[in-house]
């Protein structure tokens, strides 16, 4: 009896720890995906490994997040329906091609809505980014925090730009964004829409003349090696979200929840110091390597912009632009 009694006492025993173990366990965890389009050198992936350090500390290991560079996973339409279809975890993403998500996104790439960075972050970190967040969760995806990837210059390889005339017959690339194509078409240019991966070797080849970018972008991803001019013109502001699935960030324990939510706030906050640092020697560093930079006159690039607020002001909606402007 008691030898049929012993191997019973040590299975219940075994069952208990098994039962303990898997109970204690996180409501989620593994390995998951986060993909971008910037380069490996860009603050996009400094500020993406920040995130995810933070996050593999802050759970102890439970929750590890693989980045992804370079469109790896695709391109940012690609990565925003990826997370739709369950296929990628976390994106960063600029707004560009979100509009073709929800209108509302149209807001922050309207050209010359943001006054300056102060601006732009006021925005983004307050009342009108928890707006634009909250439209995201009718999609299936969860906003964590504001990244950026700067005003946009546009290049060149055929002249300097010194006055907005000076663009008119150029065939300039764009993002995937009929908001960016209508401001460029009021400028006389041929806005081709491109996703970004594509970018050099269109202009190494000459089917395009020029692109738009940041500062930051034009440096990593060394447009200067097939672009001759920069134009300063700071006409579209690019707000970057760093989001997540809703229907896996909902499977995370509170505290997980808050572990991600503040990762992502302090990486955020930290990919923009590193933005702000490179925006300082950059531009030096792209005269070394042989651009030549101007310093257009942004009155008539200004004035390109009310046609396109009117286009597009009834669907983005009149209320939200004003309170982007309001904003102090």
């Amino acid at each position: 009896m008691r030898g049929r009694t012993a191997p019973r006492i040590a299975r219940f025993v075994l069952a208990s720890l098994i039962l303990l173990a898997v109970s204690s366990l996180p409501a989620h965890a593994g390995n998951y995906k986060l993909g971008h389009v910037g380069p490996p050198t860009h603050p996009y992936q400094l500020g993406a490994l920040k995130f995810a350090e933070l996050v593999k500390q802050g759970t102890q290991g439970k929750i590890v997040i693989d980045v992804f560079p370079s469109s790896q996973l695709g391109n940012e339409r690609d990565l925003i329906e990826g997370m739709q279809l369950g296929t990628v975890d976390f994106v960063l993403s600029s707004t560009g091609p979100m509009a073709a998500f929800d209108p509302k996104f149209g807001a922050p790439d309207l050209p010359f809505i943001f006054r300056d960075l102060n601006h732009a972050y006021a925005v983004l970190d307050g009342a009108v980014g928890k707006e634009l967040f909250a439209a995201l969760e009718k999609k299936g995806i969860t906003g964590l925090a504001w990244f950026e990837n700067g005003f946009r210059q546009v290049t060149n390889s055929r002249r300097p730009i010194e006055k907005a005339e000076d663009l008119k017959g150029l065939k300039i690339r764009t993002m995937e964004n009929p908001i960016h194509v209508a401001f460029f078409k009021e400028l006389g240019v041929d806005p081709t829409p491109m996703a970004f991966g594509e970018v050099f070797s269109a202009l190494e080849q000459k089917v395009v003349d020029g692109q738009e970018n940041p500062v930051a972008a034009i440096l990593t991803a060394k447009f200067f090696e097939v672009q001759k001019y920069l134009a300063l013109t700071g006409h579209v502001y690019t707000a970057v979200p760093l989001m997540v699935r809703s229907d896996l960030f909902a499977s995370f324990t509170p505290e997980q929840k808050k572990v991600i939510m503040d990762a992502a706030r302090e990486a955020s906050r930290y990919e923009r110091q590193l933005l702000a640092d490179q925006e300082k020697t950059g531009l030096e560093e792209l005269k070394k390597k042989g651009m030549t930079i101007t310093y257009p006159d942004r009155a008539r690039l200004r004035e390109a912009t009310a046609p396109v607020y009117k286009k597009f002001e009834g669907t983005i909606g009149k209320e939200l632009i004003q309170k982007i402007l309001d904003t102090k």
